[in-house]
C-alpha cells in the first residue's frame, strides 16, 4: 500500500528527516512515534503529497507522490494537527463543501456526509455551527471531513491533542473501528495513544527511523523480573546460578510493599526459583519482563546519543 524509500527532507543545513525506508501494508494500524521536532510531521506531510522530499521515493498504491501527487491525495484522508475547519459554518454546510472539494457531485456529497456523520458520531451535530462544539467533536468533524471519500489511507497528526480523558476514550475508540477498513498512520508523542490502538510502531529520533517493529515484538523482553523479600546479597547470589549474566536491582516490587525486584538476563527459571528456595528467599513472583513503550524510548534515546557521542568522538 505505503513504500518509503531512503526518504529526505532538509531545510537548509537542518535535516528534518534522514534516509526513511518502510513498508505499510493494506489493513495495518500503524503509530508514528517520537518527541517533538523528532521529524514525524514532515513525514507525514511529504507521505500526503503537501511537501515534496529532498531526495527519496514515496509511492501509495503503486502512484509516485511526486509524479502524481493528485492520484495519491485521492486515496488518502488526512487529519492535521490543527484540523482546518471553518467556525461560523454548520457542520453540515462545512462537510458538503469538503465534499464537492472531493470532486463528488451533489447527491453522491449528500451521501458522504450522511456516511461520515454516521461514522464519526456526529449525526445530531450537523445543524450546529462548528464553533459551539467542544474540541473532541471538532477533532471528530476533522475525522469526517477526511475519510468523506472513503480514503485507503487515513494520516491522523496527534488527533487527540488537548482532548480530556473521555473525549480521548472516544476518538481512540473511533480509530480502531476505522482500522477495520482503512490503513491508518497515527502520529503522536503519547505513547498511552500508541499502545491503546496501534499494532505496529515507527519510531524517529532526529529524524532518523530507529525502529520499525510490531508491538508485541517492541514490548517483549527476554529477561526476567523477579521479585522476593527484601534481603541481603540477592544481586550477588543469583550470578551464581548456572546460567545467569547480568542481574540489575530495580528497587521495589510496585505492587508488593517489602518486595525487591531484580532484572535477570538469562538463565533458567527453575534453576532461579530452586536458588532463591536454598538460600530461604520468600518469592513474591517470577516472570518475563513486560516493557512499557517509556521504558523502550529511554532505551532508544540512550542509543541515539551513545551513536552520536562515538560519531563525535
Amino acid at each position: 500500500m505505503i513504500s518509503v524509500t531512503d526518504l529526505v527532507r532538509n531545510y537548509g543545513t537542518v535535516v528534518a528527516v534522514d534516509k526513511v525506508s518502510t513498508t505499510i501494508s493494506k489493513g495495518e494500524i500503524v503509530g508514528l512515534l517520537g518527541h517533538n521536532g523528532a521529524g514525524k510531521t514532515t513525514l507525514m506531510k511529504m507521505l500526503t503529497g503537501f511537501l515534496e522530499p529532498t531526495s527519496g521515493t514515496v509511492t501509495v498504491g503503486g502512484l509516485d507522490v511526486v509524479a502524481d501527487r493528485i492520484g495519491v491525495q485521492r486515496q488518502i484522508g488526512y487529519l492535521p494537527e490543527n484540523a482546518p475547519l471553518y467556525p461560523e459554518m454548520l457542520v453540515h454546510e462545512y462537510l458538503l463543501m469538503m465534499a464537492e472539494l472531493r470532486g463528488l457531485d451533489a447527491d453522491a456529497g449528500e451521501k458522504a456526509v450522511s456516511d461520515a456523520a454516521r461514522q464519526t458520531g456526529i449525526v445530531e451535530y450537523l445543524g450546529r455551527p462548528i464553533a459551539t462544539l467542544s474540541k473532541g467533536y471538532r477533532q471528530r468533524v476533522g475525522i469526517a471531513q477526511a475519510i468523506l471519500h472513503r480514503p485507503a489511507v487515513l494520516v491522523l497528526d496527534e488527533p487527540t491533542n488537548g482532548l480530556d480523558p473521555m473525549q480521548i476514550q472516544a476518538i481512540r475508540a473511533l480509530i480502531r473501528k476505522l482500522g477495520e477498513s482503512t490503513t491508518i498512520i497515527l502520529s503522536t508523542h503519547i505513547l498511552q495513544e500508541i499502545e491503546a490502538v496501534c499494532e505496529r510502531v515507527l519510531i524517529m529520533i532526529d529524524g532518523r527511523l530507529v525502529t520499525d517493529s510490531p508491538l508485541p515484538a517492541l514490548l517483549g523482553s527476554d529477561r526476567l523480573v523477579l521479585s522476593v523479600q527484601t534481603a541481603d546479597d540477592v544481586a550477588a547470589r543469583l550470578r551464581k546460578v548456572a546460567g545467569v549474566g547480568e542481574v540489575k536491582t530495580l528497587g521495589e516490587d510496585p505492587l508488593l510493599p517489602g518486595f525487591q525486584q531484580y532484572a535477570i538476563g538469562s538463565g533458567s527459571a527453575s534453576d532461579i526459583v530452586k536458588a532463591a528456595v536454598e538460600a530461604g528467599w520468600t518469592i513474591g513472583s517470577l516472570g518475563r519482563e513486560h516493557r512499557t513503550l517509556e521504558q523502550v524510548m529511554k532505551e532508544l534515546q540512550d542509543r541515539e546519543v551513545a551513536r552520536q557521542s562515538g560519531v563525535a568522538a
